[in-house]
């Protein structure tokens, strides 16, 4: 029997991942008719706000990063090293780092041990332990295919059968709603708080919780996504601590995803590591059986290497029998991606200073780190002076998550198409703009509410102005 659509697994079908769903994909024909010399749209370039992917927005690559993996690629370039010194601009500490990876992994194109290269894992619980102030074991960090295989990984160890539950923000980055149908699991949805900036309840959390447990759903797991996505939400300490308290109570894993860390503009980044160790401290014993898992990952920051695919998980206080069977699955995978490792390991352990390529490194970094925080002012102004348009400050990570009011008239033509109001709004601006930015729907939002999610990652702001006259001309006419 052919393969159709009725005789596919149903939890593939009904998955759904709206940041490459259909917009991104419409963008994309657009992108190639411009490509052949189409004068017939009302725009000349696409701009890709629908999803955090940094370098196709022009974000250029850190040059240590990438003069290292060349040198990983292609050892005998080390051959000739004063060309490579006097002539195409390589740092002696850039050769240094290349040959100390080649000897820890031999040749990126042979796999690694299936959790990561021994020493790259020790570089990773050194950066822990210098962000927290606490030691890190790297026999309980793993190395993966960026931090969506380490997502995928621990909801298949973590979600038994239906019956296992997952409390999940809504609004959400729409891996985790998707994995679960996947795996046919429940998603156990909390809404966070847009009054607070996109903060946590905890009251929300709670009543979430219960609902599901009265429908014999197995909580078993609370995702943080921190600082948010789509939201753009950075957490204070107090938040962390509740959300710890909550589930060292109900017998919660912990499952934060840290991967915009080093994106804050607002306040500072606090971990779920850090503040448990902290917690620990101040309460000996209490906290001892409370299981968290962190990820982080060499896509987003100032890093933005999405393509190479690279990232990590560290567990902390599993039971020694159920972390065997999380190294059984990634085992099942072989390894991550061995040049995404080594990014991993740049990534963690840069240049410092006094360092031959600190001050280019540090130059890049806070350049692009600039280039971010002033394009998520220049939008949210914007946003600021849209009629019906709210939006929360920026306070860190890649995206600004805006409500939008739509008038009636633009509602029913929605309906007429049978579309979200808000996926209809998305799709027109798409059409006349060429910015190609998410419905809130694809992520999850409240009932009753229209949003859209858009990145800050083209370059320059003038973009910007597009979207402020698309929205003024839409609501024109559907007034």
């Amino acid at each position: 029997m052919r393969l159709t659509l009725d005789n596919i697994n149903p939890n593939v079908r009904r998955a759904e991942y709206a940041v490459r769903g259909e917009l991104a994909v419409k963008s994309e024909e657009f992108r190639a008719r411009l490509a052949k010399g189409d004068k017939w749209l009302p725009f000349d370039h696409v701009i890709s706000a629908n999803i955090g992917n940094p370098q196709q927005l022009d974000q250029k690559p850190i040059t240590f990063f990438r003069q290292v993996c060349s040198l990983l690629e292609n050892p005998d370039l080390l051959k000739n090293e004063s060309a490579l010194v006097d002539s195409l601009g390589y740092k002696p500490d850039v050769l240094d780092r290349a040959k100390w990876l080649l000897k820890q992994v031999g040749s990126v194109g042979a796999y690694s041990a299936s959790s990561g290269v021994p020493a790259i894992k020790e570089s990773v619980a050194k950066f822990l332990e210098r962000r927290d102030g606490f030691p890190a074991d790297p026999a309980h960090i793993y190395l993966s295919a960026g931090a969506s295989s380490g997502v995928n990984t621990l909801l298949n160890v973590i979600c038994g059968d239906k019956t296992a539950g997952v409390l999940v923000p809504i609004p959400q980055y729409p891996l985790y709603t998707a994995t679960l149908a996947l795996l046919n699991a429940t998603c156990v949805p909390y809404n966070l708080d847009e009054s607070k900036a996109w903060g946590t309840d905890l009251e929300t959390i709670k009543k979430s919780h219960q609902k599901a447990k009265d429908a014999g759903v197995d909580v078993r797991c609370i995702v943080i996504i921190n600082p948010g996505n789509p939201t753009g939400a950075s957490l204070a300490e107090e938040d962390v601590r509740a959300v710890l308290e909550f589930a060292r109570e109900q017998n919660l894993v912990v499952m934060a995803d840290e991967v915009y860390q080093t994106n804050v503009f607002v306040g500072k980044f606090h971990s779920f590591k850090g503040v448990l160790r902290k917690m620990q401290q101040e309460r000996p014993g209490q906290y001892d059986g409370l299981e968290l898992v962190s990820l982080h990952s060499i896509s987003k920051g100032m890093v933005g290497e999405c393509g190479h695919r690279g990232g990590y998980f560290e567990l902390v206080n599993f039971d020694a029998e159920v972390e065997a069977n999380i190294y059984k699955f990634v085992s099942i995978m072989l390894c991550a991606s061995v040049i995404g490792q080594c990014l991993v390991e740049l990534m963690v352990n840069p240049p410092q200073p006094g360092e031959p390529s600190f001050e280019l490194y540090d130059k890049e970094f806070n350049g692009i780190h600039a280039g971010l925080h002033e394009r998520a002012v220049a939008l949210h102004r914007a946003f600021a002076q849209m009629e019906g348009v709210e939006c929360a400050e920026p306070q860190g990570a890649m995206y600004l998550f805006p409500t939008i009011h739509l008038p009636q008239k633009a509602i029913d033509a929605a309906a007429a198409e049978g579309r979200p109001a808000d996926e209809f709004y998305c799709l027109r601006l798409l059409e006349q703009t060429g910015i190609c930015v998410v419905p809130g729907s694809g992520f999850g939002q409240a009932e009753g509410t229209l949003h859209f999610r858009t990145t800050f990652l083209a370059p320059g702001t003038e973009w910007v102005g597009s979207i402020v006259k698309f929205h003024k001309e839409f609501l024109d006419k559907y007034r």
